[in-house]
């Protein structure tokens, strides 16, 4: 049910009321919204971004590959489509303890009959599968595909899909992918083109949970060509394990207070699970010469290939990702990888390769594509002894609701501002037991100092913005 309120008339109607019948109706409204399963599950007044162009972008040439990604911002989360000029032979590897997949048994028959239309990765955890489906449906709707699914050139739409968890303490709300999304991001797809870092699927991923890191990663792609040969790979890191270069070197992490400033992950590896522990300072120079996350990825090769050995390059190069991500394939990753071969180059052609050979090779496309999946990641802003008017931080003071269960509340105490989480869950570092001080940053920004950036953001009207940028959260004062 939707109540129509005209903005005008109930302004007018709360300035009768007082200072304390404004807080009563306000508390009202937020208990209604709070209540109201309809306002909770509506999405479809959420803005979308369609095909964003990121930071960094891959371009590469290869017809057959359609690309394109759908965001919602407020979330933010996202999905990224791949779509194919025609039916691809696909085939699927699931390494992780907590997959989410659309499909992917089907790959797993064995049949060498082309039937795969699109692969779709999508934020959301179990919610988001609901986007590999939609895909399927937007190209029957679109006249792409019919219904009959018999014969030697089936026609049914056949999208397979996998999922990354992007919920939880990462951000206050739970909007997640949804059917008018992927539909959008399906009907926008290009080709030549895939948005790195934070886009589509990848728009709020994680790395290196397991030790703490919490770095921002996101969605990668790596491409080469050696002769009429293609290959492109294609991963959402939202990894337990840390992303790691090819010298052995931690990318993306935010350290402990006393780890070393060159960070390895065979360090972190080899003196776990102290490692872990707070007061961490590293191993020495002696010591090293002693003996709910996910990552979905896709392989495309253009050489054609049978199922069994496009099966086998999947099972390779999804092995060889251990080596970019450690630890990789816990119990509580859920790695999926697919392998689809368009069949557009003959297997007796004078550049096609062995499947070992190929293995290999994807492999490392593969570990460029796990590299550049990591954006630039936001700094920890240090706090200022910066005077703030007293008139000033009382017009900051008020309730700010981000979701059905996390409402944040900022209150004066003489020349200082504190913040305390009063619903069901805390806001970030900022917890239900007690308010924490906000050091001001400048007259306008707050941190609260730790381990990883949290800057909370008042230059907007009657609207609280924490951590601006890529990864924001917004709360609407109440």
């Amino acid at each position: 049910m939707r109540i129509p309120v005209q903005p005008m008339a109930a302004k007018m109607a709360l300035g009768r009321l007082g200072a304390r019948g404004r807080q009563l109706v306000a508390a009202s409204l937020a208990s209604a919204i709070l209540l109201s399963p309809a306002v909770r599950a509506d999405q479809s007044g959420l803005a979308m971004e369609i095909n964003k162009r990121g930071e960094k972008t891959l371009e590469f040439d290869w017809p057959m590959v359609r690309v394109g990604t759908g965001e919602y911002p407020a979330g933010p989360t996202g999905v990224t489509v791949f779509h194919f000029k025609r039916k691809v032979l696909g085939a699927v590897d699931v390494s992780g303890g907590a997959p989410g997949t659309v499909n992917a048994e089907f790959l797993k028959l064995g049949y060498d009959l082309p039937e795969l239309d699109s692969v779709v990765l999508s934020g959301g955890s179990w919610y988001g599968l609901e986007t590999a489906t939609a895909v399927a449906t937007a190209l029957k709707d679109d006249g792409v595909r019919d219904g009959y699914a018999f014969g030697e050139d089936p026609n049914i739409a056949l999208s397979v899909g996998s999922i990354i968890y992007d919920f939880g303490s990462r951000r206050l709300n739970e909007i997640y992918p949804d059917k008018r999304l992927a539909q959008a991001a399906y009907r926008a797809a290009e080709t030549g083109w895939f948005p790195q870092g934070s886009a589509g699927a990848g728009r709020m991923a994680l790395s290196g949970v397991f030790f703490g890191c919490n770095a921002h990663s996101g969605q990668g792609g790596a491409f080469r060509q050696l002769g009429d040969l293609k290959i492109a790979a294609f991963t959402v890191v939202n990894s337990l394990g840390v992303i790691t270069d090819r010298d052995g070197n931690t990318v993306a992490c935010y350290p402990g207070k006393n780890w070393p400033e060159d960070l390895r992950t065979a360090d972190l590896m080899q003196d776990f699970p102290r490692s872990r522990a707070e007061g961490w300072a590293g191993v020495s120079a002696d010591d090293r010469n002693k003996n709910h996350n996910t990552t979905v990825s896709l392989v495309v090769v253009n050489q054609k290939l049978p199922h069994a050995q496009l099966q086998r390059l999947a099972k390779q190069v999804h092995a060889s990702m251990s080596r970019g991500i450690q630890p990789f394939a816990t119990q509580f990753d859920g790695d999926v990888l697919y392998a689809v071969s368009t069949g557009e180059m003959e297997a007796t052609a004078d550049d096609a390769m062995s499947s070992a050979d190929l293995g290999a090779v994807a492999s490392e496309v593969m570990w460029d594509a796990i590299l550049s999946s990591v954006p630039e990641q936001p700094q920890v802003v240090p706090a200022k002894d910066t005077p703030v008017p007293a008139k000033v931080l009382r017009d900051y003071q008020g309730d700010y609701h981000f979701s059905r269960f996390v409402t944040l509340r900022v209150q004066r105490k003489g020349d200082r501002l504190f913040a305390r989480s009063i619903g069901e869950r805390d806001a970030y570092t900022i917890g239900r037991d007690k308010a924490v001080e906000l050091q001001p940053v400048s007259s306008t920004r707050f941190t609260v100092p730790g381990r990883f950036p949290l800057v909370l953001d008042f230059s907007r009207e009657d609207e609280l913005v924490i951590n601006p940028g890529q990864w924001q959260q917004l709360g609407e004062k109440i």
